[in-house]
């Protein structure tokens, strides 16, 4: 049976999103259709002002409504502590927690050979010029990308990066500490764990 144009085409892009499989794209498409039509454009039109109503921020690269975000702008934060992590929904997870005061920064990203992700391709170089720019608040930088093998890659090659520019700077790199799986990601990691692993961090060597 030939299946309607735009329910392929449907179908097809829901197929493109990480995570669906062909029967979830189909299970999808189907249950839209009994959706009210007043909903539909309510969902599509959130889609369509996703990218056009928000922007990276400028300091830390997290996405948000202003430049910069909330919580760069904030001053009741602890700027002198830079917790570094993959992607944005890591910070919603370590802010869910309400331990960490400090600042973040989003690489966007882990360095993966094997998917051609070289450093030039995430946002590390934006890193270094940030704490650069920014050494005498700059006290601690603490490396949160996932207990991946390319997590771990990362978190190395941060060290080596933000200590080559300048040793003698006193800027501490930490790692979290136990708690989080090896494999895992920090954005399915529940708050005891995430403050588990903020409280057990050390230093990265």
């Amino acid at each position: 049976m030939k299946i309607a144009r735009p329910i392929a085409a449907l179908i097809e892009s829901f197929q493109k999103l990480p995570g669906v499989g062909p029967k979830s794209a189909q299970r999808l498409t189907y249950y839209l259709l009994h959706v009210p039509q007043a909903q539909l454009d309510d969902f599509a039109e959130s889609i369509s002002r996703l990218k056009k109503d928000t922007v990276l921020c400028s300091v830390c690269k997290n996405v948000s409504e202003t430049n910069p975000c909330p919580i760069c702008s904030d001053s009741t934060r602890d700027h002198s502590q830079l917790l570094v992590v993959e992607q944005p929904l890591d910070i919603l997870a370590f802010e869910k927690t309400g331990k960490f005061k400090g600042v973040y920064h989003v690489l966007h990203g882990a360095i993966n050979p094997l998917d051609n992700i070289g450093p030039d391709e995430i946002y590390i170089q934006e890193l270094v010029d940030r704490i650069k720019n920014d050494k005498s608040e700059v006290k601690e930088i603490i490396v949160a990308t996932n207990p991946t093998m390319e997590g771990e890659a990362t978190a190395m090659y941060l060290r080596k990066q933000i200590t080559s520019q300048d040793p003698k700077s006193g800027i501490l790199v930490t790692r979290l500490g136990m708690g989080i799986p090896t494999g895992a990601d920090l954005e399915y990691a529940d708050e005891v764990t995430l403050t588990q692993a903020l409280e057990g961090r050390r230093e990265l060597t």
